[in-house]
């Protein structure tokens, strides 16, 4: 994979004081072992522990949730459970790996984890992106389309086996192409007493800068812009329905304002789940693709490429990792069925009257949910086709609230 994996730093891009030590046959540098000042050092490391505590916290906890309990595992937790092990992949390898390659020079892992590392990077990443779009088409079919048949658990297990089988197949030409390179010219010194070693690098070394042009292409487009596309699209989609949805009134009275005001907060909290969900993602991942397309098609300066990869990039990448830190909060705790979830796997007492107190609620639309049909306000008799459409209206809008129940934050 391309900057993704943070192994590209090029020599003319290292933010050094180097000098160079002419001898007969060739010129060679000495760098730096560490890029950045203690201080600067400090602070990328405890940015960087903080947002792998919390990804593997977060993450470990919503796999045990739904791996614990039988009653969690709907289609929906499924794609969760499966972002949540993507996640965890990120930050396994992908948060220590990038964090020692941005404050130290060179790689110092060897050519097998360069391959592995690099290949399991870019799956986790690429899975993880592909689940939340997953996420957003199971929304959409059960709040837009709440007729069509829903997903079954079997074929959400084949959505999720797919998802990994593309980003494998999308991430083999970065595998194939990965490298340990020693460089001939650079040697990189490690303390006062001004010892020395090799300096290697763990890179895509590809044919031509063409082709590497055209798979950061094919990445953006796949990875990002995509995946992105559809989940804007999506949940612009879902928060419309949801809007425009009103609670149906009962037979000769209406639903008590308790329960049209609870609903109308679902709704809300619901459309502007959708908004976190989708400004997060663009945020998270914009900087650095935006850095990945300007490294290969922009022509900058030296100063630029120093400043980039030394001090923008580091930033970039905890930013892109934030977002699967923050994933299990949006898509697991903010849900009450996760909530619950959790306080029965660690055998906490549920309340008893808020289970009663939404049951009641449930059953209470559910038997409401039958619009009134009055011969004299009509000017014409009612027809069995009339009747059909006020029911198929009125088991619509039942649809989407009993979704809206079961998933409003999942």
């Amino acid at each position: 994979m391309t900057e993704i994996l943070a192994y590209n730093t090029t020599l003319e891009e290292l933010n050094l004081s180097w000098q160079n030590q002419s001898s007969p046959q060739q010129n060679v540098t000495y760098v730096d072992f560490y890029l950045h000042k203690p201080a600067v050092a400090a602070v990328f490391t405890v940015s960087y522990l903080l947002n792998f505590v919390v990804c593997m916290v977060g993450n470990g906890v919503v796999c045990f949730i739904v791996l614990r309990s039988r009653n969690m595992r709907t289609v929906t937790n499924l794609f969760i459970l499966n972002l949540a092990i993507s996640d965890l992949l990120v930050g396994i390898f992908c948060m220590p790996t990038t964090l020692v390659d941005n404050i130290i020079t060179g790689w110092p892992f060897g050519s097998v984890v360069c391959k592995l590392s690099g290949m399991v990077q870019g799956i986790s990443v690429s899975a993880s992106v592909f689940t939340l779009v997953a996420i957003a088409v199971d929304r959409f079919r059960c709040i837009v389309y709440p007729f069509k048949q829903k997903l079954t658990i079997p074929t959400s297990k084949l959505i999720i086996v797919i998802i990994w089988v593309l980003a494998v197949f999308i991430m083999c030409p970065s595998g194939v192409m990965l490298q340990v390179t020693k460089e001939q010219t650079v040697r990189i010194v490690l303390g006062p007493k001004s010892d020395t070693r090799p300096f290697y690098w763990c890179r895509e070394n590809w044919p031509s800068q063409e082709m590497r042009k055209i798979y950061t292409t094919v990445l953006f487009a796949n990875i990002y812009l995509a995946p992105l596309s559809l989940i804007v699209i999506m949940y612009a989609r879902i928060g419309f329905t949801l809007f425009k949805t009103t609670l149906p009134q009962g037979s000769g009275k209406k639903v008590s304002m308790d329960a049209r005001q609870t609903i109308t907060r679902k709704k809300k909290r619901v459309i502007m789940m959708l908004l976190v969900v989708a400004l997060l993602f663009i945020l998270s991942w914009l900087p650095l693709w935006t850095l990945m397309m300007l490294s290969d098609y922009a022509s900058l300066t030296e100063h630029q490429y120093r400043v980039i990869n030394i001090y923008v990039y580091p930033f970039a990448h905890w930013l892109a990792f934030f977002n699967s830190s923050i994933n299990p909060i949006i898509y697991g705790f903010f849900n009450e069925n996760f909530r619950k979830g959790f306080q029965a796997a660690f055998k906490f007492q549920l309340c008893s009257a808020d289970i009663l107190r939404q049951r009641t609620f449930s059953h209470r639309i559910r038997g409401n949910a039958v619009l009134p049909v009055h011969p004299k306000s009509h000017s014409r008799p009612v027809s069995r086709d009339d009747c059909l459409a006020s029911r198929n209206a009125v088991r619509e809008q039942d649809l989407i609230m009993e979704d809206l129940e079961k998933m409003s934050l999942s």
